[in-house]
């Protein structure tokens, strides 16, 4: 895989035309507090906000001078880890106190958190390839799985004894010590959005951004634009994908697994996987980035 600057899926959310979504009764997503990067006030650099699922409580997080993006709450909804572009992988209580630093590479990207809250999956750079690195909770003994292939956002095994990384245009299950590939499960995800593939947090379904074709032209000053849309298909054989919205950025779970949040339009979209409407969570003045999935807090 040719060596890409952080994060591919930035460049691709800029790309999104996003269109307005049909709200159902029908959707009566999870609720609790959903954490997402945003931009304070429409301006400035994105900045990590958090907000109920009714739309109740949104408040800001994070502030600084380098963006905070790609949130992922730990399992007792307790911390959140994020990414400071340029600076690191970084932690913060959920009420936006305590924050710290676990590592200081650079281009660190997209933690995740381990079932039992012991560990931390991420990427980093190695040889001009995306690898998958693990440490622990506190940032201490962080170490590149060796036979993992190039990767992109990694998501823990129910078990926690193995990841699933999106890697080589499909979805990798790997050996969470080691690296070791243990199934290749048939998914055809295009270069541009292996980034932006998550695993449901019971292994049974992944999301992911997707193209899709045409449906009438998006000028891009230089050409027609390209056009996306998010899918969800079930593993562990995922060929039936079935595209649920167009031109979103990547989704994140809620912990039973029934649920996804994206961003869309700027603004935060739920949605649940049986029903076929979608409920908008108002953010203010704050225009939500689809960069990175938003994280849904355990509970």
């Amino acid at each position: 895989m040719a060596r890409r600057r952080w994060p591919i899926v930035g460049a691709l959310a800029l790309a999104l035309v996003a269109l307005v979504q049909p709200v159902s009764r029908a959707a009566t997503p999870s609720g609790g507090v959903i954490v997402f990067s945003a931009y304070p006030n429409g301006a400035g650099v994105p900045q990590l906000f958090h907000v109920q699922a009714d739309g109740q409580g949104l408040a800001q997080l994070t502030m600084g001078r380098r963006a905070a993006t790609s949130p992922d709450f730990s399992p007792d909804g307790k911390r959140i880890a994020f990414v400071r572009l340029g600076s690191g992988i970084y932690s913060i209580a959920q009420d936006g106190t305590g924050t710290g630093r676990l590592t200081s590479g650079r281009r660190d990207s997209y933690p995740v958190w381990s079932p039992d809250g012991k560990r931390i999956a991420f990427l980093r750079p190695y040889r001009a390839e995306w690898r998958v690195y693990v440490m622990s909770s506190t940032g201490e003994g962080e170490r590149r799985l060796p036979q993992a292939p190039a990767a992109g956002r990694p998501s823990w095994a129910p078990n926690g004894k193995a990841i699933l990384i999106p890697s080589a245009g499909d979805i990798v299950r790997i050996d969470a010590r080691s690296g070791k590939v243990l199934k290749y499960y048939g998914l055809r995800l295009d270069l541009l959005s292996s980034h932006a593939a998550t695993v449901s947090p019971g292994g049974q379904m992944v999301s992911y951004v997707g193209p899709r074709n045409p449906t009438g032209p998006e000028d891009c000053g230089e050409g027609p634009c390209p056009q996306f849309g998010l899918y969800l298909a079930r593993l562990p054989k995922p060929h039936r994908a079935r595209r649920i919205a167009n031109d979103t950025g990547p989704a994140g779970w809620s912990r039973d697994g029934r649920s996804l949040v994206y961003v869309a339009r700027g603004a935060l979209t739920l949605r649940t996987v049986a029903a076929t409407g979608t409920t908008s969570v108002a953010t203010g003045p704050h225009v939500a980035t689809g960069d990175a999935p938003p994280a849904w807090q355990p509970g």
